[in-house]
């Protein structure tokens, strides 16, 4: 009932409905009662922000536009005005959305959830948490479901979307709600293993770097098990979320038998896994925080000479109050990333790991030249482009990822840490900020920059590609690798909020890697003339270019900016179509070094003019928070 109304005083109708919003607000209101403030707070504010709802317009907006492209490409070459063929279209793009979604939710919902912890670490405010009488459950617990409500709220908008595609044919609604559910356990999983990881390391990039390999070594458990045989593969579905997806999208998959199926067992398995790792969480969290750096302790070497003098002499370090002063070089930015552990000695742990998957893929890859089927023309092999592109293309996404994590958390720790405001006032020059901090982060990450530029010389030794081909593809590779350190510097002074920078410098690669294939991927399946593609590419295309220049002109836009914008879809789409064409690589190479080449100087151009650092509050955050 509501409260001070009786149902005389007001109609049957509107006290019936008042009744059933109101119950509707308490049970809300209950669940966040059990999930503690921590989520009760997030979840009063994203309402109020305008962002909230943007993201939500522009994803279905992004997946309605997807589905209207592969409809216009495929029309456009034949009707589909028979029911065999709508219901092939329907089952096509229902198995082209269905493993994007997986893929953008998942990240989505890692990197919110580590960056989310990592920034309440940086600033200092988690202490504050843990200085309260909120147990361990309300903080993981909280943190966890918000990081949550985003993605999940993401999936509910596109499921109306999804159920379209069943009035096609090709597809049963059981399907799409198999589908769905696997999807939820996917990114349940991913924000699990993100809050713990984050309570876990000291560092953002630890915890993005160390959540995103977690979850790669998932993937690639259930790859190895499922090459031990067909026995095994049931196995590995039940633990690998793609393989989970692919067979969930059969056509025998529904919720009738996904008790009984092998993605059934993923989505038991993965509810036991998310609740193992939480409770970890929950029963860790006080004995992993408050960390080693914030307790009052004698000062931890910040130098391999510091390290072995200390481990060398028997009383340990001469002094816990002061250390003996050091030389530092000209450019104390790049002295700082070179001479100390600035992103923490956890880092080896990354690199490990790092060099644990380049073991695999790199046995892979010998693997195929050893069968031979790496020397073997794609027509023969039945691929569009030679068998060791995968893996290859593979470690490399991985390791762009992780140099972009690694030079936009560069950024945002000195921001949350207060140290960026010192550095403003200092009479540092943006010259030496902006090379300091590109250096040194390519220093830090040069274990994941060198191993994937020493498999392509492996390739070209090998002559698995020619020797010209490989230094084409040594140029272009290390190209890629500025462009994204130079854009995770560019995010991380242009966002005033450390995790609106991550996403969006992620972001930023994960659509120039993924969006262009996908997009590239719906004109080469659906063959038609060339007139009939032209409309809906442009449209992929100009609403890429302009997503991608809110990306970068956020804060500062300009003319250079806003001509890289609209000019590197197509300049990536390009090289991947030369490559595939298999024609000479050289235009490959051109088109990528003059692309991104063009981008890195206009975003670099005015960061070297004048430190131009925004260090107030987003206008949008703070409303929202000082209204909740």
């Amino acid at each position: 009932m509501i409260p001070g109304s009786t149902p005389k005083s007001i109609g049957r109708a509107e006290w019936e409905a008042g009744s059933e919003a109101y119950a509707t607000a308490r049970s809300v209101i209950t669940i966040g009662g059990m999930l503690g403030p921590v989520f009760n707070r997030e979840a009063s504010v994203a309402p109020k922000r305008s962002s909230t709802y943007l993201t939500r317009g522009i994803y279905l907006l992004t997946l309605f536009l997807l589905l209207c492209t592969g409809y216009l490409v495929l029309d456009g070459s034949r009707s589909l005005g028979a029911n065999s063929d709508a219901a092939k279209f329907g089952g096509w793009m229902f198995r082209l959305l269905a493993p994007l979604q997986l893929v953008i939710l998942s990240a989505l919902a890692a990197v919110g959830a580590a960056s989310n912890v990592a920034q309440e670490k940086d600033r200092r405010t988690l202490l504050l948490l843990l200085m309260t009488r909120l147990s361990g459950f309300e903080i993981v617990a909280g943190k966890t479901a918000s990081a949550l409500l985003m993605p999940l709220s993401l999936l509910v908008v596109s499921l109306p979307l999804f159920l379209t595609l069943p009035l096609l044919g090709g597809v049963a609604p059981s399907q799409v709600f198999a589908v769905f559910l696997v999807i939820a356990v996917s990114v349940v999983i991913s924000a699990v293993v993100g809050t713990v990881v984050a309570f876990w390391r000291e560092k953002t990039f630890q915890s993005i770097a160390l959540t995103f390999l977690v979850l790669l070594l998932l993937v690639a458990a259930g790859e190895i098990i499922a090459s031990l045989g067909p026995d095994a593969v049931g196995w590995a579905t039940a633990i690998s979320p793609p393989r989970a997806l692919v067979a969930a999208t059969n056509s025998m998959s529904g919720l009738a038998t996904l008790a009984r199926s092998a993605e059934g067992g993923f989505v038991a398995l993965g509810s036991l896994f998310s609740l193992a790792v939480l409770v970890i969480g929950i029963a860790k969290v006080r004995v992993w925080n408050p960390s080693r750096e914030v307790r009052l302790k004698a000062p931890e070497p910040e130098t391999s000479e510091e390290f072995q003098r200390d481990a060398a002499s028997p009383e340990g370090p001469a002094s816990w109050k002061v250390r003996q002063p050091r030389p530092v070089w000209d450019n104390p930015i790049l002295w700082r990333e070179v001479r100390t552990w600035a992103y923490g000695r956890k880092i080896l742990l990354i690199r490990g790991v790092f060099v644990f998957i380049f073991a695999l893929i790199a046995a892979a890859v010998w693997y195929q030249i050893q069968s031979g089927a790496a020397m073997e023309p794609s027509g023969r092999i039945g691929r569009a482009f030679p068998a060791v592109t995968i893996p290859v293309a593979i470690l490399g996404l991985i390791s762009l990822v992780l140099v972009n994590a690694l030079a936009v958390t560069s950024i945002t720790g000195e921001r949350d840490g207060l140290a960026l405001d010192l550095l403003l006032v200092t009479d540092l020059r943006p010259r030496e900020f902006i090379f300091g901090k590109l250096l040194g982060v390519m220093y830090a990450a040069k274990e994941l920059i060198l191993l994937p530029l020493a498999l392509i010389v492996y390739l070209g030794l090998a002559g698995v590609m020619t020797l010209e081909s490989m230094q084409y593809a040594l140029v272009a590779a290390i190209g890629l690798y500025v462009f994204v350190t130079t854009l995770g510097i560019h995010s991380g002074l242009n966002y005033v909020s450390g995790r609106t920078a991550t996403l969006a410098s992620l972001g930023t690669v994960f659509f120039l890697c993924v969006g262009i294939a996908i997009c590239m991927t719906i004109m080469v399946s659906f063959r038609g003339a060339f007139q009939l593609q032209l409309a809906p590419f442009l449209v992929m295309i100009l609403g890429g270019g302009a997503a991608l220049f809110a990306a970068l002109g956020w804060r500062n836009p300009s003319s250079a900016i806003f001509t890289a914008a609209f000019a590197l879809p197509l300049i990536t789409f390009y090289a991947i179509t030369q490559f595939l064409l298999q024609t000479d690589h050289l235009y490959v190479a051109a088109a990528l070094i003059f692309g991104y080449g063009f981008t890195t100087a206009a975003m670099l151009i005015p960061a070297l003019s004048e430190f131009d650092v925004p260090l107030e509050v987003e206008p949008g955050d703070s409303h929202a928070e000082s209204t909740a």
